[in-house]
This record gives structure tokens, sequence and C-alpha cells, in this order.
């Protein structure tokens, strides 16, 4: 039965979507895809250009290639110098960016929507026509890699989550960190990213995403303009890298400057293939949320408030996922408490959910928030773009999502009791935790590099 709480929140939608209508989707000659959902409450448009590529794609010696090539996307093409992508779309009112993640690397434009034919047509250039000169390489591989050494290397909790990663996945890509190993970037050339833009950057290979105050058909129509020139390309088969099955518990230690311990515990789970024949994804995204999902959460409420064990505590599964998805959780320890404290006590409470289950109120208040999150999402043609998008990307559908919200409506509480019993064992466990070592000497980190590029 669904909580009548959850019905609660599920009867805002309709009023927050008030203006928007249903997705649309369009293929182009040239294999590109185009998703369309009109929002009509402001004059304004977002464009997100989806590669299904990222570093799940890399192989070995070549880490971090699919984020260089992100800089190098704004480096100019035939028609446009470096940096006049960005200028010209400043210059129209709207701004610009991108990331890279495991699974697909995104460029995105917000403007108002009688600028989107100028955003359509850059990103459809530089699509097909990109310019990669080696002095260009030369400057923006320095940037990434002082990118790396303030995202990872001077922040002790990211290379806690690095090694983590490196320790859980034996074989699988998601074992290595998107932005790259730091001597694959030393060795990365200009040859390196343009075979990546030669093999991956095809319209075949890409789902653009426009959401905002536009209509359906003339977006198509401006997409059969811009996009519909791009030459059709072969892309590679996407190859499949099964992890084999973890057979003991796995730990690392992390040594570096920091004033106190922290660690991250987890295990591997399965992602969500399937949105409407799965059942262990949703149980296993409620039982995050029970556990450490909101400050009311057992994990906050045990080891922050009432033992003072933690200063920090939070779980994290993401069931969007092209390869095998990880429930993982991290603690930062309070002065005086040592790391070996918060782990047992870490363990223990996550432990009880499969000797104890959960209540009948926790379950209500986890399916609440997801689908308050989802309400506040669709009041945003960003994160309403941002879901479409990821969806389609990770071999999902964007008309699954409704049916998500649904499916987790339908959880109970013996599903999700089931769920740590089968995933939350000794044998699958991962740990990182770090030693901290005398701040010493050590350097104020530098100013981080621009977002995206």
């Amino acid at each position: 039965m669904i909580p009548p709480r959850f019905l609660l929140l599920l009867a805002l939608i309709p009023s927050l979507c008030a203006g928007q209508t249903e997705p649309r989707e369009f293929t182009l000659k040239n294999g590109l895809r185009l998703i369309v959902k009109e929002d009509h409450r402001a004059p304004t448009a977002i464009q997100q250009v989806w590669y299904r590529v990222g570093g799940i794609d890399e192989d070995v010696g070549i880490t971090g290639v699919a984020h260089v090539l992100e800089h190098m996307m704004f480096k100019g093409t035939k028609r446009y110098k470096a940096g006049e992508f960005s200028r010209l779309v400043t210059e129209a009112g709207g701004r610009d960016n991108a990331f890279t993640a495991k699974d697909y690397t995104v460029y995105f434009q917000q403007v108002h929507k009688d600028r989107l034919p100028l955003v359509m047509q850059l990103e459809a250039d530089r699509m097909a026509n990109l310019v990669l000169r080696e002095s260009d390489f030369k400057q923006e591989i320095r940037v990434v890699m002082e990118e790396r050494r303030w995202r990872y290397e001077d922040r002790p909790p990211a290379l806690v989550y690095e090694n983590w990663m490196s320790a859980a996945f034996e074989s699988h890509p998601y074992r290595w960190p998107g932005i790259g190993w730091m001597e694959d970037l030393q060795k990365m050339t200009w040859r390196d990213a343009r075979s990546w833009y030669e093999r991956w950057y095809a319209p075949s290979n890409a789902t653009v995403v426009v959401v905002g105050d536009v209509d359906a058909k003339q977006v198509f129509a401006l997409a059969q303009r811009y996009y519909g020139v791009v030459a059709p390309k072969a892309v590679p088969a996407k190859r499949s890298v099964v992890e084999p099955r973890q057979r003991g518990s796995r730990r690392v230690t992390v040594k570096a400057p920091a004033e106190l311990p922290y660690l991250r515990i987890g295990y591997k789970v399965p992602a969500l293939r399937n949105a409407s024949a799965d059942r262990e994804p949703y149980a296993l995204a409620l039982l995050a949320e029970i556990l450490g999902g909101s400050d009311a959460a057992r994990l906050q409420r045990v080891l922050v408030r009432e033992r003072k064990l933690a200063t920090t505590v939070s779980a994290d599964y993401d069931f969007f996922a092209r390869g095998p998805a990880t429930l993982s959780f991290e603690a930062g320890a309070t002065p005086g408490r040592s790391a070996a404290e918060l782990e047992a006590a870490l363990r223990e409470i996550v432990g009880r959910v499969a000797a104890e289950g959960v209540t009948d109120e926790e379950l209500r208040r986890a399916k609440a928030r997801q689908v308050a999150q989802e309400v506040y999402k669709r009041d945003s043609i960003f994160a309403q773009a941002m879901e479409l998008g990821t969806l389609e990307s990770v071999g999902l559908s964007y008309r699954d999502v409704d049916r998500i919200l649904e499916r987790l409506g339908e959880v109970t509480a013996d599903e999700i009791v089931a769920v740590a019993k089968k995933y939350i064992t000794d044998d699958g466990l991962t740990v990182a935790v770090l030693d901290p070592q005398p701040l010493g000497e050590r350097k104020a980190a530098a100013a981080p590099p621009r977002a995206g590029h």
C-alpha cells in the first residue's frame, strides 16, 4: 500500500508541471537522437548534448582522456577560434559548461529561447569540425593536472574515495578515477585526445536534450538544419567488462596530511537495468535513504548526535549506471576518536537493518524524500534535462521517470531487509581508511581551475 504522505507529494507534481508537456523523441537520419520537453513557465531553453562515452570506455594507460577531450572541445573548430564558443554564448546572455562522468560526457548551454538556434549551430559545428592543436593540448593538459591536484591530491576525502574505488573493483574500468591517474596524464599526447574524438564523437553516439519554452516541432526542424548535416559515422561497439565476484573483504589505508580520521565502507550492488522488472535497486535506494539520506536518518542520529563519534556521515547509492553500482557509507571522526571505533559503529548500525528491519515510519519518510526530490527536480529545466539525459545514457528510457517513482512507492520493509541480508556481507565489503599525517608545512590549496573547461 502506498502511504498517504507519498500520495500527497505525488499530488503536488501536476501543479508544478503546469506549462509542461510530455517529452517528445526524434531521430535524425545520421543517427542522432533528440528529446524535447516543453516547459513554458519562463522564456528560456537549455540544450544538453550527451555523448555516451566516459571513463568506463577508457583503457589502461590513457585514463582521463575523456575528461581531457572535454577541455579540448573549447579550443576551437575550423570555423571558430579558441574561446569563441563560450564568448558567443555569453554575449547572447547565456551560460555554458561541460562535465565528464564515468558513463557519459555532457555539454550544455542555457539561453533565452530565441538564442537556441545559435547554440545548436555551435554544438553541431564542434561535433564534426573540432581542431586539435598540439600547442593547445600542452597548455590544457597542465590545467587538467592542476585540477587533479586540487580535487584529489590536496583533498584527503577524495583520495579515500579514489583508493576505495580502486580496491573495490578488480577489473572494471570504474576502478580508475574519471580525471585519470597523474602518471597517465603526464604521458598523454594530443594524438590520444584526437583518437578519442574521432572514435566516439559521432551523431549516432549522441543524444541532444532540449527543455524549455520551445515548440518541439520547431526544435526538430532546427536539429535537422544544424545536426542533420553532420555526416554519419560508425562508432566502436561498447565493451562489456564483467567484474569478478568478490570473495572476501578488502581494505586499503591512505596516508595523507589531515587533522582527523576518515573512512568509506561499501559493497557492490546491482544498478537499475529494467525500470519495470527490477525490484532490488528500488529497495537499495530506500535503504540508503533510511541509513544516511538526511539529518533524520539512522547514521546521522546515532553516530553524530547520540554517540558523537562522527562529524559527518552519509550514504551513497546511485542506481543509474552503465556498469555495476555500489552502496557505500562515508564518515569523518570527531577529535579523539579513531577510525577503528568509527568503522565498528558504522558497520554495527548498517548491519542492524538485516537483523532488525526498518520501521514503517522510516520507510514512509524515505519514500516521501524520494518523491520530494522529484518534485523539486521538475521545478528546474536544467534538472529536468539532466534526468532525461541520464536515463538515456545509462541504457534506460526517458519514459521511465514516472515508473521509477511508482516502483519506489511499492517497496516493502521486507524487501529492504532482503537486500541488506544479500549484499551487506563481510565477503563483499571494501574499506578505505584515512590515516592522518602531520599537516606540517602543507601548502594552501591552489584556486580551482574553472569547472568544466
